[in-house]
């Protein structure tokens, strides 16, 4: 793929990063849920639960919740980024307007927007990481290939959240975001084994993007690994590439009507 492809994007990433610079309250704030949710539950419950056994080998219950924070943490960064930021910019502020009578192309707003997605969600996990690590939570090395696989997670994520923004109509459609986000963030198998779950249950369980998530950062951070994070990789390559050829057709239509 060629460089060139990316050129246009530049400037949209480059925008975003100067009114981040403005707003870095707003931007950090999607990292702070799941650092709270680690200590209040990770290491608080952690000390009433003595853990789990994954594929024969036991896993205390702190090392079994971080890397469900940490998928969490990439999931928020990326999903809340393209979804309640770009339908501003696109409903309201009408910036993609205005930068698509540039030399832009539609396909260069997705891809700076779906690039500085990918920067954020890679930012807060590598800073999850590094907590993680300084309270004994990573058990293997294999823990570093987390930095790509959560940009791969950002990716996907940021896809499919910008290609639903171009359907919504209102801020009140974003109810079914919150809706489904603390569902997914309280059973995607984050605080439990997915076994806990009947049989059924855990068939929908293991298709949503969250529990994805979760599967390849704990098995990267305990070193457990199985079929399971294929099976992830292969999830969000799909479900990044449907976004990615959704957005495009809808901001065409959207912005060259």
């Amino acid at each position: 793929m060629s460089l060139a492809m990316y050129a246009g994007a530049k400037h949209v990433v480059f925008r975003n990063f100067m009114v981040a610079k403005r707003g870095w309250p707003s931007f950090i704030s999607g990292f702070a849920e799941p650092v709270l949710y680690l200590f209040s539950i990770g290491v608080g419950m952690g000390k009433l639960v003595d853990g789990f056994d994954i594929d024969g080998r036991f896993v205390t219950y702190a090392a079994f919740v971080a890397p469900a924070m940490l998928a969490a943490s990439a999931f928020n960064g990326s999903l809340f980024d393209s979804t309640f930021n770009v339908f501003f910019k696109l409903k309201y502020d009408k910036i993609y307007d205005t930068m698509i009578v540039t030399p832009l192309t539609v396909f260069d707003i997705a891809r700076g927007e779906i690039i500085w997605c990918v920067a954020r969600s890679t930012l807060y996990s590598t800073g999850f990481l590094a907590i993680m690590a300084a309270m004994g939570m990573v058990h293997s090395w294999l823990a570093l290939l987390t930095i790509p696989a959560t940009m791969l997670i950002g990716f996907a994520i940021a896809s499919i959240g910008m290609a639903l923004t171009t359907y919504m109509k209102s801020w009140q459609d974003f109810e079914f975001i919150t809706l489904a986000v603390t569902p997914l963030t309280l059973f995607s198998a984050t605080f439990f084994p997915i076994t806990a779950y009947p049989l059924a249950v855990r068939w929908i369980v293991e298709f949503t993007p969250l529990y994805r998530a979760v599967v390849i950062c704990r098995e990267l951070t305990t070193g457990i690994l199985t079929w399971g994070s294929a099976w992830s990789v292969v999830y969000f390559v799909v479900v990044g590439y449907f976004g990615v050829n959704v957005i495009g057709r809808r901001l065409a239509k959207l912005l060259l009507h």
